[in-house]
C-alpha cells in the first residue's frame, strides 16, 4: 500500500494535485473491491468515508492524474477502476442480464493474452499497424444469471 500511496502521489503531482482523506478513501475503496464500481457501488463500498459531495470531483482528479480509468460497458452509466499502470494489465467479463462486471482470473488471462500477442504479430507483419494497447470485454450471461 505504501508503495501505491508513493506513486499516486506522484501522479497527483503532476497535475497540481494532492493526496486527501476523500482520495485515500477511494483508493482504499477500489482496493478491496479489485473489479470495476459504479458511483452507487462506491458510495456504499466506502460507508461513509467519501463525502458524496465531493465524489464526482475526486473521481475526475484520479482520473485526470492517471490513477483510475473510466470504463463504458454500455449500461447507462459509467465504472471506474484502478488504471492498469496502478495494477496489471486485465480484461472483463460483462453479464448483459445483471450487468455483473468481473476480471478475467489469471490463468484464463494468460491464454487471452498470449492469443492477443499473436495476433497484434499478425496485425503488424500484414497492415504495418503497430497495437499501442488493447482492451477486451467479453459479454455474455454469468453463471447466477444462466
Amino acid at each position: 500500500m505504501d508503495e501505491l500511496l508513493r506513486e499516486v502521489r506522484g501522479r497527483l503531482a503532476v497535475t497540481d494535485q494532492r493526496m486527501t482523506r476523500g482520495r485515500r478513501a477511494l483508493l482504499e475503496v477500489f482496493l478491496r473491491a479489485g473489479r470495476p464500481l459504479g458511483v452507487r457501488e462506491i458510495v456504499a463500498a466506502a460507508d461513509g468515508t467519501v463525502p458524496q459531495s465531493s465524489l464526482y470531483r475526486n473521481l475526475a482528479v484520479l482520473c485526470d492524474a492517471g490513477v483510475l480509468r473510466r470504463l463504458n460497458f454500455d449500461e447507462g452509466f459509467v465504472r471506474y477502476e484502478l488504471d492498469h499502470e496502478m495494477t496489471e494489465h486485465h480484461h472483463h467479463l460483462v453479464c448483459s442480464r445483471c450487468n455483473a462486471v468481473v476480471d478475467l482470473d489469471e490463468r484464463t488471462l494468460g491464454t487471452v493474452e498470449a492469443a492477443l500477442a499473436k495476433a497484434e504479430a499478425a496485425i503488424r507483419r500484414s497492415r504495418g499497424f503497430t497495437v499501442e494497447e488493447h482492451q477486451l470485454d467479453l459479454r455474455g450471461v454469468c453463471r447466477s444469471c444462466a
